[in-house]
């Protein structure tokens, strides 16, 4: 086990589900997690998580947590019964990126909430306030009314996703997000779950009404890291990894 400071939690479910992907352009998988096939390293891809270590991540704004440990080749956020907002930590990769794929697998405990936040900034009090979000929630059982930008696969508070896609919670899932020259894709599972361009009339618009209003920063970094949430919840990710555009 490796970990950021020191925690307690469950151990995460059992790692051994397969994804199914259909519909997208996924590249194909390894047969041992958290590794690259030839093909993949011939075409650039590189991992983010090693599936033995932190290597290559820290904490936003170099803050201490006791909230990410890595589990039989599983990144684990440990989540809390309570807020826990003293010691919770957003995970952020040491490197930044512009224009990237980025693929990775992911499930959430019940009524559980995170995100993927990209292109953030640690200049920031939190990396919402620059990155964009893709959400990752329990639909169905989170224990507060959801609005449709809240939902999994969203663009967080900024447009709902075009479908639902997402599997049952404790079922792994599989997120690409594309970032090119602006243009930004989320695909889950296989299906697209939005699709816009930062800095458009449409996304002025959205930013300019809803909840980053007065986020100066919102959307205004060219190149920036990637971020696994802390939101307090307890979620898996595995077979993070990025290919440069």
């Amino acid at each position: 086990m490796a970990t950021i400071s020191c925690g307690s939690g469950a151990n995460p479910e059992d790692t051994s589900d397969s994804v199914t992907v259909a519909g997208d352009t996924v590249t194909p998988a390894p047969e041992v997690d958290n590794t690259l096939t030839e093909i993949e390293k011939t075409d650039g891809w590189q991992l983010l998580f090693n599936g033995q270590s932190l290597d290559g991540w820290h904490i936003y704004k170099g803050k201490t947590s006791n909230s990410w440990v890595v589990e039989n080749g599983v990144l684990h956020c440990l989540g809390s019964e309570k807020d826990k907002s003293d010691k919770r930590g957003d995970l952020v990769t040491d490197s930044t990126f512009e224009n990237f794929e980025l693929q990775a697998e992911w499930k959430i405990a019940p009524q559980g909430n995170s995100g993927i936040i990209y292109l953030a900034s640690e200049e920031y009090a939190a990396p919402y306030l620059s990155g964009p979000e893709y959400q990752l929630i329990d639909d169905n059982n989170f224990p507060e009314k959801l609005e449709d930008w809240q939902k999994t696969g969203a663009n967080y508070a900024m447009g709902a996703p075009l479908v639902a896609a997402a599997k049952p919670v404790g079922e792994w899932n599989h997120t690409r997000i594309v970032v090119n020259n602006g243009h930004v894709e989320h695909w889950l599972n296989g299906q697209k779950t939005a699709e816009y361009e930062i800095g458009s009339p449409e996304w002025k618009n959205a930013k300019e009404t809803g909840k980053w209003k007065d986020a100066r920063g919102y959307g205004g970094t060219k190149k920036g890291h990637i971020v696994l949430q802390d939101h307090g919840s307890e979620v898996w990710f595995r077979n993070v990894k990025v290919k440069e555009l």
